[in-house]
């Protein structure tokens, strides 16, 4: 009496297919945004890191990640003797250096 009768309208087929398409669009753009800016610059980062710690020489001055700066005197394949001081060596684990400093940054 008081709700009026309601007819459903047909569906095109074409609008369908197409609108089930464009419902991913968004979320595919995203991954795409989510790649260039965040996973993109994090790889290249740690390509940087992994080049840098490879290249580790005798002599190289280097801060950790505490911030202690020292000079490299002995190298092995995991572990870095650091001299921060006369007759002071620190022995770290290489991923531990994050800088290497230009030569004569540290006296």
């Amino acid at each position: 009496m008081f709700i009026s009768e309601a007819y459903a309208q047909a569906a095109a087929p074409a609008a369908g297919a197409q609108g089930g398409l464009m419902s991913f669009l968004p979320l595919v753009l995203m991954f795409v945004v989510l790649y260039f800016v965040m996973i993109r610059p994090q790889m290249k980062r740690q390509k940087e890191t992994k080049s840098m710690l490879e290249a580790l020489s005798k002599g190289d001055e280097v801060v950790t990640q505490g911030g202690v700066i020292g000079k490299i005197t002995k190298i092995g394949e995991t572990f870095v003797s650091v001299e921060v001081s006369n007759g002071v060596e620190l022995q770290l684990q290489r991923v531990a250096i994050v800088q290497v400093l230009p030569k004569g940054t540290y006296k």
